[in-house]
């Protein structure tokens, strides 16, 4: 399933670490593979059960292999054979460890034990290092105890562990996301999270040279808004050798959900809806806080996880998110191009680990390769 790569960012690493082999579990389209390779991490397998998330993987990640199929039918020393692996990424999936998943939140939820996998393929492996990613609402099941639980099944490996929720928007993401990460090192090495960046990324320099757009528009390619030299230091960075704008997708909303985004400002939600125009919603009551959203352009967006179903709105424009300002506000680059039917892909955009976190936790882990060596 190799495929050709173009030149994701133009700050990945020049200098490559050939030897530093990453493998990445639960893998989605890529975004801890995207932060690795920024740090000159060459990872070479992924396994993915998703098939368009799989075909992402492969068109942005020239050379891995990747395997899609249920990863509790795969042994992993006939996957890697006799390589010594470098990191074991990945995030196993989280629906059940949300705490809006009231009914699935006990570990008696099977998906809930696929993190069981994730330390089976540490244990047969034994990476120098793995990073596991995950919902925050985990250290919140049982009073903390499931999180101890998964704490302790790595510190049976031998393996030194450490754990922090850490908000995207810290590490040069424009978005108030926040996820569990559990890193682990095999030589007694206590990971230090990294530090934080003052400076926040808002909306509007995230996606602000975006071409402008109309309610379901389906183009593929557009010229960028403004030219690069007007553009945000972000932007310019997620341009990266890209010419124009690709995947500009916008999903199409009836002409009810049009009208009640016009009486929604920046900042608010579907409580600033009239009445009248919510009269197909039978308990209002149960909705969630982040529907209806419209995005600020001078703060960083909410959390975008599947942005379409909880109707996230463009700052300025009476309509929904396309594709690449989803993308843009995840940290993917312009030349990141996702594969599959839109909704497949806004999918795949909202579990994504952000790639600027992912660069910025690996950069750490990389800090401490002569301490151990």
């Amino acid at each position: 399933m190799d495929i050709s790569k173009n030149n994701i960012l133009s700050n990945v690493k020049e200098t490559q670490h050939p030897e530093l082999i990453g493998v990445d579990i639960f893998s989605g389209a890529g975004g801890l593979s995207l932060g690795a390779e920024m740090e000159g991490i060459k990872v070479q397998y992924a396994i993915e059960l998703n098939s368009s998330a799989a075909k992402t993987f492969v068109r942005n990640h020239s050379g891995a292999k990747v395997i899609c199929e249920d990863i509790r039918t795969l042994n992993p020393k006939e996957i890697i054979k006799d390589k010594n692996v470098f990191v074991i990424m990945g995030g196993p999936p989280c629906q059940g460890f949300s705490l809006s998943n009231t009914r699935n939140r006990t570990m008696d939820n099977p998906n809930n034990q696929l993190f069981k996998e994730f330390v089976r393929f540490v244990k047969e492996l034994s990476p120098t290092w793995f990073v596991f990613e995950n919902v925050w609402g985990l250290t919140k099941i049982d009073k903390g105890e499931t999180q101890k639980m998964i704490e302790t099944s790595f510190e049976e490996l031998g393996y030194t562990v450490n754990s922090s929720i850490l908000w995207a928007s810290d590490y040069g993401v424009p978005q108030n996301r926040f996820r569990f990460f559990l890193v682990g090192n095999k030589h007694g090495v206590k990971f230090q999270f990294p530090p934080k960046q003052e400076r926040k990324v808002t909306v509007e320099e995230a996606i602000g040279d975006l071409p402008l757009l109309n309610n379901g528009d389906n183009i593929e390619s557009l010229p960028y808004r403004i030219p690069w030299s007007e553009a945000s230091a972000y932007a310019q960075l997620m341009r990266s050798d890209s010419k124009v704008s690709m995947q500009n997708y916008v999903s199409r909303n009836n002409d009810l959900v049009i009208e009640r985004y016009k009486h929604i400002g920046q900042g608010q939600n579907w409580r600033a809806i009239p009445e009248e125009l919510m009269f197909n919603y039978a308990d209002k009551k149960r909705c969630h806080s982040a529907i209806y959203k419209r995005l600020k352009a001078d703060e960083p967006s909410v959390v975008i996880s599947n942005y379409r179903k909880s109707m996230l709105i463009h700052p300025h424009q009476h309509r929904g998110l396309s594709v690449r300002e989803a993308a843009r506000i995840q940290s993917f680059p312009d030349n990141f191009i996702f594969e599959g039917p839109i909704s497949h892909i806004q999918q795949q955009i909202g579990n994504a680990v952000p790639p600027l976190l992912a660069k910025a936790v690996m950069h750490q882990i990389l800090s401490y390769i002569q301490e151990y060596e």
